[in-house]
């Protein structure tokens, strides 16, 4: 599985891609305004740290805006993923740039048939929303099954499972275990991947076993 970081945070995506750990970003106009920068030089500074893609969504909501601001966005290098919402018109724009050979990732999927299109339309990530989901009481995760499931019956579909709006390690763990292919994940959330009770108290006792002996190595 792959891991993305979902931020637009350039101190918190160095330190994590420091650690070998990332594999892309994914931004939305919701970090891009918590971060109180100019959008295209965040996206800029965001793909020269990180080699893989970098998801720049377009604001616009009808299809000759969303290609022209995509065109503006796939620009400003070559690692730009253009981020499409899940609407017919998005689902255009997607076949427009697919055509291109520019990475397209939809977002807001929430159900299997959603999901279908966006593989037809051949982008290159779709984004479902487990957490959403399972703030509404439905179960997010059973959205990641189906989709898994559907896009292995069709070896033509080659779109990525972008598992997206992550709450907790379980979605990450449970997702993987699905195929999925991708996951993108909040700082904190990954961070969290690591730590566990036994191994923390593991550490603390060999720690003080070490220092006991007097050594140093």
């Amino acid at each position: 599985m792959k891991f993305f970081i979902d931020s637009a945070e350039i101190a918190e995506i160095k330190e994590l891609a420091a650690y070998g750990l990332l594999d892309g970003v994914t931004t939305n106009p919701s970090l891009i305004a918590k971060s109180g920068r100019d959008f295209k030089e965040v996206i800029a500074e965001i793909c020269s740290v990180v080699e893989g893609p970098v998801s720049a969504e377009v604001a616009a909501t009808d299809f000759e805006n969303m290609v022209r601001e995509g065109e503006i966005l796939s620009k400003i290098a070559k690692n730009v993923c253009i981020k499409l919402p899940l609407t017919m018109d998005g689902l255009k724009a997607c076949k427009y740039f697919s055509n291109k050979g520019i990475q397209t990732n939809v977002t807001l999927c929430f159900s299997a048939a959603q999901a279908i299109l966006v593989a037809k339309a051949g982008a290159t990530f779709v984004s479902p929303f487990v957490g959403r989901l399972d703030d509404i009481g439905q179960d997010g995760l059973s959205l990641i099954e189906e989709i898994c499931q559907i896009y292995s019956n069709y070896p033509a579909f080659k779109t990525e499972i972008l598992v997206a709006s992550i709450r907790h390690p379980i979605h990450i763990t449970a997702a993987a275990k699905m195929g999925a292919h991708v996951a993108t994940i909040p700082g904190k959330i990954l961070k969290q991947l690591a730590s566990h009770p036994l191994t923390e108290k593991g550490l603390e006792t060999f720690v003080k076993d070490w220092a006991s002996t007097g050594q140093k190595i």
